[in-house]
């Protein structure tokens, strides 16, 4: 079973999204029952876990065995763009799964002391709390394993919260590809998120087909980098401003598309631009493309234009990698 931080009777919709309404009524129910959960004007739904780094300064590869140093931080792209933004200066809530484990309430305590919401989180004791396993080395990321599978068996379960206190969410939308297709693709076409400002990012290559429900409803705005692009698109692109055109051309309300050190490019109908990135020393990469998309949510929330939004993601990108900011 699990829990959030507030209750109620509830129905199901068509779309398997519960639609809370509250069971008390009457003066003596008003005394007791708790205040009304404030919907937010931002929200990040994915992935909220652990993430286990192991970095090494040399380079590595395949079968590699060297020394360095592992860390384990809060992370999952929902949290890591969550994070980025609350450095921003925004208040994000989070919608996703974790576990009342151990890790699950260090998790917890953990968002809330970098100042991110976790009152809509489901909470589960049949579900383990998440996690990802990274090596990366002065050549890059050298190998991944994303566990999220708690995040999928929770399924529509992590949006109840939401549809609870609204009908049809009004504010931004930072989602990442870690749901399963099923319910990505019902989200693509919900009346809970028609009015949203939906930004879709897809966790990673693997993941990368997730998003065609989105390409297909012409909903929101896409963040891939230039391999992921080609997936979509079934084909292999040499600059991200083809990707980008081409994710437009396919059905993409907005695309966003990197390309490491290359330049990144936006693409929204007519308008075409594309950046180059500060040129810096990469110390890490993992969180780069979640730090990437959350300085460009928050420039755009701040009434930047196109290009100088893209200009301010690719500089908190570069800081990031750089070593000289964190999430």
């Amino acid at each position: 079973m699990g829990i959030y931080d507030f209750c109620g009777a509830s129905t199901l919709t068509a779309s398997g999204i519960r639609v809370a309404h509250s069971s008390r009524t009457g003066q003596n129910a008003n005394m007791t029952q708790a205040p009304e959960p404030i919907l937010p004007d931002l929200i990040c739904i994915g992935s909220v876990l652990w993430d286990v780094i192991g970095r090494c300064a040399n380079p590595m590869h395949e079968g590699g065995d060297m020394p360095g140093r592992i860390t384990r931080v809060p992370g999952g792209v929902a949290l890591n763009i969550a994070m980025a933004l609350r450095r921003f200066g925004l208040a994000p809530s989070l919608l996703s799964a974790v576990g009342l484990d151990v890790e699950g309430h260090a998790l917890i305590s953990a968002c809330a002391a970098r100042g991110v919401h976790t009152d809509m989180v489901y909470r589960s004791a049949d579900l383990p709390t998440d996690q990802y396993m990274a090596v990366e080395a002065s050549n890059g990321l050298i190998a991944a394993i994303a566990d999220a599978h708690s995040l999928e068996a929770a399924g529509a379960k992590i949006l109840e919260p939401l549809a609870a206190i609204t009908e049809s969410f009004e504010g931004t939308v930072a989602l990442d590809g870690n749901l399963t297709v099923d319910l990505l693709s019902e989200m693509a076409r919900s009346p809970l998120l028609a009015r949203a400002d939906l930004r879709v990012a897809p966790a990673s290559p693997g993941k990368a087909l997730r998003l065609l429900p989105f390409l297909e409803t012409g909903r929101g705005t896409i963040y891939v980098n230039i391999e992921e692009a080609g997936l979509l698109c079934q084909t292999k692109f040499d600059t991200s401003l083809d990707a980008a055109q081409t994710l437009s051309a396919r059905g993409a309300a907005r695309a966003v598309v990197t390309d490491g050190g290359n330049p990144a490019s936006f693409a929204s109908g007519d308008t075409l631009l594309s950046q180059t990135p500060p040129l810096v020393d990469v110390t890490r990469v993992t969180g780069a493309g979640d730090t990437f998309m959350a300085a460009h949510v928050a420039a755009e929330l701040r009434g930047a234009s196109a290009g100088d939004a893209l200009e301010q993601a690719l500089a908190a990108a570069a800081l990031y990698v750089s070593g000289k900011t964190t999430i």
